[in-house]
């Protein structure tokens, strides 16, 4: 049977719009939740702190850009202070090779963070190791934290504070929601911060 190049493009597409559609059911409220949270750190002059590995590495950077930079073109604002750990080769390889790639996250936050900062965890199976070593470092030095995560959230949905779990299996859903998310929290955090209402 010859592959139907068309077909999979719907397939894709509505498999999409269906998971966005579950977000919209089931998250709502978290999302609102972690959006306060996120002003409240910011209020209280402190910062956040992203990882996550692979597409959620280059999710982690993406939203930190958002928010070091701007979101919206048409909307100047200050630089809000967030970083990703996900960036800096000398400091991942040298972690890796000296306390092994599950470490690579906690040595930054410990380096980092400190009490009163947030970290955003991505993990689409909620079971990545060095993820999870991060999160229980950040307990230590009593950083908030939030999980983006995917299917049943996996060993960071019961670690995290506040988990962000996209009802899906898929990683590429899950991948796509947590950008969505992301732009979201980004978006109210900006005009929160930064205007009486929204463009």
């Amino acid at each position: 049977m010859p592959f139907d190049i068309r077909k999979t493009i719907e397939t894709q597409i509505n498999e999409h719009l269906e998971v966005q559609q579950k977000v919209l059911d089931s998250l709502a409220s978290p999302i609102e939740e972690c959006a306060q949270k996120w002003i409240e750190t910011l209020r209280q002059g402190c910062k956040l702190l992203f990882c996550g590995n692979g597409g959620s590495a280059a999710d982690s950077q993406h939203l930190a850009a958002e928010l070091v930079v701007r979101l919206r073109g048409s909307f100047e604002r200050p630089a809000i202070p967030a970083m990703a750990l996900t960036v800096d080769t000398s400091i991942l390889t040298a972690g890796g090779n000296d306390y092994g790639f599950e470490r690579v996250f906690a040595r930054q936050v410990e380096a980092l963070g400190k009490a009163g900062d947030l970290l955003v965890a991505l993990s689409t199976s909620g079971n990545s190791s060095n993820v999870i070593a991060a999160v229980e470092q950040a307990h230590k030095q009593e950083l908030y934290t939030v999980g983006f995560l995917g299917g049943d959230g996996g060993k960071l949905g019961k670690m995290v504070d506040l988990p962000l779990i996209v009802p899906s299996t898929n990683t590429a859903r899950i991948q796509e929601a947590h950008i969505l998310i992301g732009h979201i929290l980004c978006l109210l955090l900006e005009t929160e911060l930064y205007s009486t209402s929204s463009e």
